[in-house]
């Protein structure tokens, strides 16, 4: 019994292995195309890469494309008898160059291919095509850079650049995608969306004679892949609002935003001084990157989505909503101008400073006595267990605006702007030891407030539909048939009754028309909005910052503006956004002597700047200011020399009492 199972089992063995060796017989005697495919001499791998995804704007603009070009790439196993002088003469290159780039190749990897040369034009490639017979080794590879036809948004798009060492090594082991040298969004929507963008990559097998001369496709192209282009985006950005925008900020430094309140898709934004992202392309990246990171305003900070700012005034809406919602005011109520120690600007006593003519007028004293009311609603009797308790239920309120936290932009390097939790003041303070006296630079917009100006937007738009908003977001469809995530479409509601959030409206319409700003003169459009000033460590001048939204009923756009070390909302941001708001309701603003007027507000000699041991001065034609020297807002010269920055679009927060002068 035990025999037969015996000869059972080894029946089955011979008869596996039989089969392992017939199989392994055929495929490495009879048929000879895995030995052809094993033989470099006789086959050659060429990688197809696709055209990248493009990105068009609402309107079908094209704002980045492609063009082609070529790859030079060299695997150094297969480089034999090169005459290297012939090589640099035909390519335009050095011999230092040569052996550079051949010994950093050779240290990568002997038998894969790396880039030798990149982003040859088709008038290069075809000058030197029939000479790479005598050139073992090297291969060209279709590839292209991008164009940014519009010139705007640099950002916002990103650029794309070689795959860095540690990108390379994150890739999947088993199934890798990038080579050295390959091309990879590094920044903005290039980044977020780089799957989607890069397409899939085509395989062909080329038979080559011994003067490596192509034969024709290896078995007639059965195993070659053919390449998938990748998939365009359309955004939602109005790229001629946008244009329109980076006019109106020439010679400032800062942030616009404009968002459509209705679909939470963002129609512009702008961080300043920007550049033309074309300089990111080409063969000049490496040359053009470094100016522009040794550039002291910072053009490569996406100042929108990283910049860290105190709120000023404009947190003053977020406090009425809250404080109406709470119970802790009332349409009516009112608080005296003084007994504060955050002082008044001087603006007219109406109806005894009413919630209404305290939003219109933005009155510091009253929002003191309004935030106090809020923290200390409760019935706890101790001033500092009032104050703890009344904080933390605040800071729960002030979350359902998107505030302290990411609000999920599709782009990458958001940033968080945390508020301080109630525990942050007990390690300062000492647990139970701090109160309302601590903690009510709160109540303007001020001390350890942190925001950014996507978040202000935000806020607008929050104002604009009555309580809620949709996540801001560039990109609306991914695809000619595809869609954008489902988080895109989500309301997110603050809790707070609608009638409360009209009220308020009503108080900014007429702070945007007869309070802190007029905007009549700059537009016949109803604007509701709110000024607000960003205070920075004096003797710097403060940050600027208006958001508003139009029309008041059923709005259609909702901005925030920044105009850092320039003063107050007002005199400086309003303009800009209020002119952007006729631009996109009506296709052009009226008044063109006012757009000359603010193109030509120059503060960036405000801009704190200084130049480091390390690093050395910049050059002058590397600035965003060119051409003519502009003038300051005082029609007075400046000298535009530049220097690296002491700090660019960082707020200092302190919890520091002082006078504040908030508008």
């Amino acid at each position: 019994m035990l025999e037969n199972r015996k000869q059972i089992v080894l029946f089955f063995i011979y008869t596996v292995a039989a089969i392992y060796l017939a199989r392994l017989f055929y495929l490495q005697i009879i048929d000879d195309s895995y030995q052809a495919l094993g033989s470099t001499n006789a086959v050659r791998k060429e990688i197809d890469i696709p055209l990248r995804g493009q990105i068009y704007d609402r309107n079908g603009k094209m704002m980045v494309g492609n063009v082609d070009v070529y790859d030079l790439y060299i695997t150094p196993k297969k480089v034999k008898n090169l005459d290297t002088l012939h090589f640099c003469e035909l390519f335009g290159i050095t011999r230092p160059y040569f052996d550079s780039v051949a010994a950093d190749a050779k240290e990568y990897s002997r038998n894969r291919s790396s880039v030798f040369l990149r982003q040859l034009s088709k008038e290069e490639h075809a000058h030197a095509i029939n000479a790479m017979v005598d050139f073992e080794g090297f291969s060209f590879e279709q590839s292209f850079f991008r164009t940014y036809p519009t010139k705007t948004m640099a950002n916002a798009l990103g650029y794309i650049g070689e795959i860095g060492k540690e990108a390379f090594k994150r890739q999947d082991v088993s199934n890798p995608y990038y080579r050295r040298g390959d091309y990879i969004g590094l920044s903005g929507l290039e980044k977020q969306y780089e799957e989607a963008l890069r397409g899939k990559r085509g395989v062909r097998f080329k038979l080559m004679n011994v003067k490596m001369e192509d034969k024709g496709s290896f078995q007639d192209g059965k195993a070659d892949t053919a390449a998938v282009i990748g998939k365009n985006l359309y955004t939602g950005i109005d790229a001629n609002l946008q244009q329109f925008a980076d006019s109106l900020m020439q010679h400032k430094a800062g942030s616009v935003v404009a968002i459509e309140p209705a679909t939470g898709e963002i129609l512009a934004m702008g961080s300043y001084p920007t550049y033309d992202p074309n300089e990111l392309s080409g063969r000049s990246f490496k040359k053009m990157f470094n100016e522009l990171q040794n550039n002291p305003y910072k053009p490569l900070i996406n100042r929108p989505i990283m910049g860290f700012y105190r709120p000023g005034s404009t947190f003053k809406l977020i406090q009425a909503a809250i404080g109406l919602q709470m119970g802790a005011l009332t349409f009516n109520s009112k608080f005296p101008d003084g007994a504060a120690p955050v002082k008044c600007h001087r603006h007219p006593s109406i109806n005894g400073n009413d919630l209404h003519n305290a939003i219109r007028f933005s009155c510091n004293p009253y929002f003191y006595h309004a935030y106090r009311r809020i923290i200390e609603f409760n019935d706890l009797g101790s001033p500092f267990k009032t104050a703890e308790m009344g904080y933390q239920n605040w800071d729960s309120y002030v979350r359902k605006f998107g505030f302290g936290q990411k609000l999920g932009i599709d782009l990458p390097s958001e940033s968080t702007n945390p508020f301080w939790a109630s525990v942050r003041y007990d390690k300062v303070y000492g647990k139970g030891s701090w109160k309302y006296s601590n903690i009510y630079s709160l109540s303007i917009g001020e001390g350890e407030l942190s925001v950014n100006m996507l978040k202000l937007a935000n806020q607008a738009c929050i104002f604009a539909n009555r309580g809620y908003y949709i996540t801001p977001h560039l990109v609306k469809k991914v695809g000619e048939s595809g869609d954008i995530d489902a988080k895109y479409k989500v309301k997110h509601v603050t809790g707070v009754n609608p009638s409360y959030f009209e009220f308020i409206v009503s108080g900014m319409q007429d702070a945007a028309s007869q309070g802190t700003f007029k905007s009549g003169s700059y537009t016949d459009i109803v604007v509701c909005g709110k000024t607000g000033t960003s205070q920075n460590p004096k003797p710097l001048k403060d940050n600027a910052i208006f958001i508003c939204f139009a029309p008041k009923d059923n709005p259609k756009i909702a901005v925030a503006v920044m105009v850092e070390y320039s003063g107050f909302g007002g005199t400086f941001s309003g303009p800009v956004a209020a002119m952007m708001i006729e631009k996109y309701l009506k296709g052009k603003v009226e008044k063109k002597d006012q757009i000359e007027r603010v193109m030509a507000m120059n503060v960036m000699g405000n801009f704190p700047i200084r130049v480091p041991k390390s690093l050395p001065i910049v050059k002058k034609d590397s600035v965003e200011i060119k051409a003519t020297q502009p003038k300051t807002a005082n029609n007075q010269p400046k000298p535009s020399s530049p220097q690296v920055p002491k700090q660019t679009n960082v707020a200092v927060l302190n919890s520091e009492k002082k006078d504040f002068k908030t508008k």
